[in-house]
């Protein structure tokens, strides 16, 4: 699945991926705590369209009670019973610890609640790699499908922090067939480095990083200010030659507060749909929020599943 590269066609972008999602075996997906309409609505649709085979973890009988309240069938899916979110979230780590599924995907409880099962020193599900988030976003205007990475998990990350970051978000877009060798746009409020703005000095460490062969498998320039990474002419005028400047993929922000401003500002003003997923732990994790539109939960499932099989395609096989 390449990126559409087709001005201002809503929907594309996303109908693209589901489909992508759709053709590959369907997921087993651990749902924490789907007591609510929207979250058993999500985990529903995604099975009924393919793309996960769910394991529902909380409550059994308020998720039964949601279930025919919303005319939602769950009868088709196992339920594991876990008497409130927090015991939801501890015992869908453990599931997955005991290969029961291969994405976690957030329910109706807390991000903190779920997100403290999964960083748990003891029992979670923790890696080497550092734990972050990704907006994969489908901007209207914009030609391409667009990655905002950390703009939920990590507040003030570091230099190291940031390297983890990036380096998830190109795995994530090279695996899932948006491409390959993403653009990356490491984003500051100016384009120069300078001592007085500390994100202009951490992005050109980042781009010397990747020269060194730090961060692998794309394409880094920074810092870029927010037009001259998604504008081609307002990078001309700026006299930024460069082959990510005005045709980014990936938006590395400096910090969560303006990360997640960015995203909302893309969703309210722009009506971009922002599709989001957890990566660095041991399996990819769906968050959602209450706002998300339908399709929107649908894109997270589907972007987390072609990202788990193609873990899965490329995991080294064992001798018996």
């Amino acid at each position: 699945m390449s990126a559409d590269t087709t001005q201002g066609q809503s929907g594309t972008k996303y109908d693209r991926l589901i489909a992508a999602a759709k053709a590959v075996p369907p997921t087993p997906t651990v749902v924490v705590h789907p007591c609510d309409e929207t979250s058993l609505r999500g985990a529903v649709d995604s099975a009924s369209a393919g793309i996960i085979r769910p394991i529902l973890v909380g409550p059994e009988r308020k998720i039964r009670d949601t279930g025919a309240r919303f005319d939602l069938d769950v009868s088709k899916f196992e339920i594991v019973d876990a008497a409130h979110s927090d015991a939801a979230a501890a015992k869908g780590v453990e599931l997955i610890h005991a290969a029961k599924g291969e994405l976690l995907m957030k329910g109706s409880l807390h991000t903190d609640e779920l997100m403290r099962a999964v960083t748990a020193k003891v029992g979670g599900l923790r890696t080497d790699r550092r734990i972050s988030h990704v907006f994969i976003m489908d901007v209207p205007a914009y030609a391409e499908t667009i990655f905002v990475t950390d703009a939920a998990i990590n507040i003030f990350p570091d230099l190291d922090a940031k390297r983890d970051i990036i380096q998830n978000a190109i795995d994530l877009y090279n695996l899932t067939g948006f491409g390959k060798a993403p653009r990356v746009a490491i984003l500051s409020a100016v384009e120069t480095v300078t001592s007085k703005i500390p994100s202009t000095i951490e992005a050109a460490a980042l781009c010397k990083m990747a020269d060194r062969g730090q961060i692998t498998g794309g394409l880094l320039d920074g810092p870029l200010a927010f037009d001259n990474a998604i504008d081609p002419e307002a990078a001309r005028i700026k006299g930024i030659v460069s082959e990510v400047a005005g045709r980014a993929q990936i938006l590395v922000v400096p910090d969560l507060e303006s990360g997640n401003m960015l995203a909302k500002n893309l969703a309210y003003f722009a009506k971009a749909d922002g599709a989001g997923i957890v990566l660095g732990a041991r399996v990819p994790v769906v968050l959602t929020s209450r706002a998300d539109s339908p399709r929107a939960r649908m894109a997270s499932c589907a972007v987390a599943a072609l990202y788990a099989n193609a873990r899965r395609q490329n995991a080294p096989t064992v001798a018996a």
